[in-house]
């Protein structure tokens, strides 16, 4: 399966059509975010991105000329969004020391997870920042998880794209882009729209497992968990995830994963090669040879989709990641 390029063509006629209506933003302007007020005294000129959606967003709403920096990247970047990011000085692919982040003299930070900035981040914590006078800002999507200062946490409530949309329209307020990013989150709402009517309630009968990456590629693996990113696609499908756990991304181990014999086995895509499992051919490989899991049906009928790992969070690729899941199972055959 392919990653579809967004319509960019249809952004720019969506900010000409909707900049009538968004209001220019007054500053200083404050905002309740995971816990905090946040006060921005004016539009930001250095921001830096820390996490890969937090950049690709900003980048989205035309910023590049205001980023000093980005890190903390999984996949390559959006394609559309190539030649701007190239602008933008990548301080490190994984994470950034505070110092690295400190030298390109930012004015706010956007981050995409608490583990980063939060209380024990793992960059700094918004206090640091605050005392040198740089506010942050966390995704919502990152604020609804639980338990999530060291590590990926538990999300009680299933993720709607509305955590999202809220994401967007602060940056964009935040920028006084407001514009912009009602007329990107109007697109990603008639995306979104498109497949429910298209697929919904049509794949009860599937069963459906997320296999982001694990720390060796035979053990326990990184699945995703019921009310995440992965929860939410598998919802608008009306399929069901065969990991019932409200943890973003528990270890489950394979055995587990053969007695629920999966439909579909989606599997994650991604640059990093931190863990033994990052590489999607190391999946394959395993899913194909082992004795046991080769044996599942989703393994012998050929039903491994391939998904760009930034759609398996609450990322601007999660609408993709709907798209692509959907495609899918309409090419098997699945939607009844």
């Amino acid at each position: 399966m392919t990653v579809a390029r967004l319509p960019f063509a249809i952004i720019a006629l969506g900010w000409m059509t909707i900049s009538a209506c968004a209001e220019p933003t007054t500053y200083p302007l404050t905002i309740e975010n995971c816990g905090a007020k946040v006060t921005i005294e004016k539009a930001p000129q250095r921001a830096v991105g820390l996490g890969q959606n937090s950049s690709e967003i900003m980048l989205m709403l035309g910023l590049a000329d205001r980023m000093a920096g980005t890190a903390v990247w999984v996949s390559p970047v959006l394609s559309q969004l190539a030649a701007d990011n190239a602008k933008v000085q990548r301080i490190a692919n994984n994470t950034p020391t505070f110092e690295a982040v400190v030298a390109r003299q930012p004015d706010f930070i956007a981050a995409q997870f608490l583990t980063t900035v939060g209380p024990q981040g793992r960059v700094g914590t918004r206090q640091q920042f605050l005392d040198l006078g740089v506010p942050s800002y966390i995704s919502p999507t990152d604020c609804a998880v639980t338990d999530n200062t060291r590590s990926d946490g538990t999300r009680k409530q299933m993720l709607t794209m509305d955590l999202l949309y809220q994401e967007i329209d602060e940056l964009s307020r935040i920028f006084d882009v407001a514009d912009r990013g009602q007329a990107l989150i109007t697109q990603l709402k008639e995306r979104e729209d498109t497949v429910r009517q298209r697929v919904a309630g049509k794949a009860k009968d599937v069963r459906l497992i997320y296999w982001f990456s694990s720390p060796d590629v035979a053990g326990d693996a990184w699945v995703a968990g019921r009310n995440g990113a992965s929860g939410y696609i598998t919802k608008v499908i009306g399929a069901r995830n065969v990991v019932d756990s409200e943890q973003e991304w528990p270890l489950v181990g394979w055995e587990t994963i053969a007695s629920a014999n999966p439909t579909v086995i989606v599997i994650g895509t991604m640059d990093r090669r931190t863990q033994g499992a990052d590489d999607p051919v190391v999946k394959r490989k395993f899913l194909t040879t082992d004795p046991v899991v080769s044996r599942l049906d989703a393994v012998e009928k050929g039903r491994i989709v391939e998904l760009d790992a930034q759609a398996m969070n609450p990322t601007i690729r999660t609408i993709t990641g709907l798209e692509t899941v959907a495609a899918a199972l309409e090419q098997y055959g699945l939607l009844k």
